[in-house]
């Protein structure tokens, strides 16, 4: 077989796409071992769309249980998580992760917004231990 990135990689959704509006809003868990898969590597991938007002933080957070959650250190991340201002519309931001955590999730922190903006966030998990990766 090929390898190819499909089979050394995968995207699971962490923050839906919706209007986001003041407030925080943790996304969904993202399991890096799934289907015993023990990716190795991670990247946060954030969606903005429309913006029309409000800043917009994102922070990249990291467990061991899927519970007891922490935000990411700065020198596990490669770059940094976007703050999404009314300029920003339309663009895609990437944030590696080089930690050893089994369990990873966006947050979306909105502040100072009127009607908002649209962001969505997935995390793209990679070069497992076993291969090819399973898509479901």
């Amino acid at each position: 077989m090929r390898t190819s990135l499909y089979n050394l990689a995968r995207a699971k959704a962490t923050l839906a796409t919706a209007l986001r509006t003041n407030g925080a809003v943790n996304g969904t868990t993202v399991d890096l071992h799934e289907n015993k898969d023990a990716s190795r590597s991670a990247m946060l991938i954030v969606l903005s769309g429309t913006i029309t007002d409000g800043s917009h933080a994102i922070t990249l957070q990291e467990s061991d249980n899927g519970s007891a959650w922490t935000t990411v250190a700065a020198a596990d991340l490669q770059g940094t998580a976007p703050t999404i201002a009314s300029t920003d519309s339309n663009l895609v931001y990437e944030v590696g992760y080089l930690g050893a955590k089994r369990y990873l999730r966006a947050v979306a922190t909105t502040t100072g917004a009127t009607t908002g903006g649209t962001i969505s966030a997935l995390i793209l998990r990679g070069f497992p231990r076993r291969q090819p990766i399973a898509h479901t």
